[in-house]
């Protein structure tokens, strides 16, 4: 989730909804200034006992984020708690029970995506050697109930820990026991946004799909592939899910900002310290009725703040969030942003990819959002199956990356990036049926094995 990494005290008011619109509009850029933002998580772990480490037990999250400023990171600071790094990789920050998040830098290509993620898990990795720490790839905890994780010391997410049990009964599943890889992307102008949303968002549960890794709930099969995936069904519908007003005729910047102002509020920054506002309205603080700063009105800086605190399956800011993946081994992590890259950076894919879903009805786009955390590439769509269509969306995705011809050093296009995907497709079954497979094998009837063989 979102760090501050500044304290945006200059951040001036808002005074129309042209200032509103202008974080959209602020994003557009012109192609040969597109770049990619990769975010991964991994789950942090006693080496000795498999334990969630706290934030400030000796050898915790806190001395791993002290021993990581060794590789230049730079502390970032909340209530005198370093709980962030900021770095020309971009941010390290902590999810709420300790996960631990590279929020990378906007790059101009694959390549460099994956040796910035090379980069961080080998720092990582060094730290945590010496902490007696380990990484873990998976997109939830396979053995820990929500009792046993710890709580980072984040202002934002105490209020959101208290506001969750309020409207979902899986918040904070969500909050302490998930873990995801994202990716951030460009658009050139409205209609160009438009278009990456809807293609971005009928695909996402294709990308659920073929990156599903979260099969066990405290040492047990739970009954589905991405149960990451299922606990955003039932967190809060407010601010989630397939955003059916994006398909509709002239969606836009408008249509997404009606809607982010009708998400509800979790908390606006004042002097560093974060202020409950959790179901309050942003259209009243911008007319200055804000229950928990009466007569105050937003900044700039707390609109960007409130659209963090949407998440729909595909989120705008002043870019694209590709949302829908669970965590992942590091080849996984680099094939992410190649499957949307290769999808929405070239014209002729993101035509080609627009062809296969264009015909969806709504109905069907939220049945197969609805049933691919169980089903995953097996799920039914109109004329066959999600299998079949991930092969050939695969297909168009390689497509466009090898189109984009962005050659690293020895020559190598960036389309080898998204060979894992095309393993995946080409055997038809989830990361998480792998896992499952193993548990009803080698591994007798225990996830213990999944330490050895998704640990980074």
């Amino acid at each position: 989730m979102t760090t501050r990494t500044d304290p945006a005290a200059d951040s001036p008011l808002i005074e129309s909804r042209a200032d509103l619109l202008a974080v959209f509009e602020d994003g557009e850029k012109a192609p040969e200034r597109w770049r990619i933002g990769t975010e991964h998580e991994k789950l942090v772990y006693r080496r000795a006992d498999r334990r969630a480490p706290s934030y400030g037990e000796p050898g915790g999250i806190r001395d791993l984020l002290h021993g990581l400023t060794e590789f230049g990171w730079r502390p970032v600071e909340e209530g005198g708690q370093v709980i962030a790094l900021a770095g020309p990789d971009g941010t390290v920050s902590l999810e709420p029970a300790g996960q631990l998040e590279l929020s990378g830098a906007p790059l101009e290509n694959l390549h460099e995506t994956c040796a910035e993620t090379g980069r961080h898990l080998r720092q990582v990795k060094a730290v945590g050697d010496r902490l007696g720490l380990g990484f873990l790839g998976l997109g939830m905890w396979p053995d820990k109930a929500r009792a046993e994780l710890p709580v980072m010391p984040k202002g934002r997410y105490a209020i959101m820990l208290r506001h969750m049990p309020r409207v979902g009964s899986l918040g904070l599943d969500m909050m302490l026991r998930t873990c995801t890889i994202q990716v951030n992307l460009d658009y050139a102008s409205e209609t160009d946004m438009a278009k990456k949303f809807r293609v971005g968002l009928a695909l996402q549960p294709l990308a659920t799909a073929l990156f599903a890794n979260s099969p066990f709930t405290e040492g047990r099969p739970n009954g589905f592939l991405s149960f990451r995936s299922h606990i955003w069904s039932d967190t809060d519908p407010a601010r989630t899910g397939m955003l059916p007003f994006v398909f509709e005729d002239g969606f836009g910047y408008e249509r997404y900002l009606d809607y982010a102002l009708d998400v509800p509020m979790y908390f606006v920054v004042r002097d560093g310290a974060y202020v409950d506002c959790a179901g309050q309205s942003f259209r009243d603080f911008l007319d200055g009725r804000l229950p928990a700063l009466s007569g105050e009105k937003p900044t700039v800086a707390d609109w960007v703040d409130h659209l963090s605190t949407a998440f729909p399956e595909v989120r705008l800011k002043s870019f694209l969030e590709m949302r829908g993946a669970d965590g992942g081994p590091w080849d996984r992590i680099c094939a992410l942003p190649a499957l949307w890259v290769g999808l929405l950076y070239d014209g002729g894919a993101l035509d080609a990819a627009w062809d296969e879903v264009k015909n969806w009805t709504l109905e069907e786009r939220q049945t197969l959002r609805d049933i691919v955390p169980k089903l995953g590439l097996a799920a039914p769509i109109p004329g066959g199956t999600l299998g079949d269509l991930a092969r050939r969306v695969v297909d168009i995705a390689g497509a466009g990356l090898a189109a984009r011809d962005r050659l690293n050093g020895a020559g190598d296009s960036e389309s080898g990036f998204i060979d894992p995907l095309r393993e995946i497709a080409a055997r038809g079954t989830t990361p998480a049926e792998e896992l499952l497979a193993h548990y009803r094998g080698a591994w007798g009837g225990r996830v213990d094995g999944v330490y050895g063989e998704e640990s980074f």
